[in-house]
């Protein structure tokens, strides 16, 4: 059975991992921490705030990645998930990243 509902779903497998940046929106900027990555999207925990909505378009710059463009898909109590724009730019730093600096953060902690 086939739904019938517009829904648009993250097509890229996100990858968990632990980056640290600044988040940019206009004249704002807050640090964050990456939790999960992938070459369309990330997603973030903000340290600060940021008054950035959905649909936002705001700058991610991280040491490892560089500076990346992204809009605003959702924000939640100081988490925001951002989808990244896809310029040749942006797909070249997210290539070499999972290239060369990805690795997949496993739980410390198990039950």
């Amino acid at each position: 059975m086939q739904s019938r509902l517009a829904i648009e779903v993250r097509k890229a497998a996100r990858s968990r991992c632990r980056l640290t940046g600044k988040v940019r929106h206009f004249n704002q900027e807050a640090e964050g921490r990456i939790l999960n990555i992938s070459r369309t999207g990330i997603a973030i925990e903000l340290k600060g705030r940021l008054h950035a909505s959905t649909g936002s378009n705001v700058l991610i710059q991280t040491d490892d990645i560089g500076l990346i463009e992204g809009t605003v898909r959702w924000a939640r109590n100081g988490f925001l998930g951002v989808q990244i724009k896809q310029n040749s730019n942006t797909l070249a730093q997210m290539s070499a990243y999972f290239r060369h600096f990805h690795r997949e953060v496993r739980p410390v902690l198990t039950r």
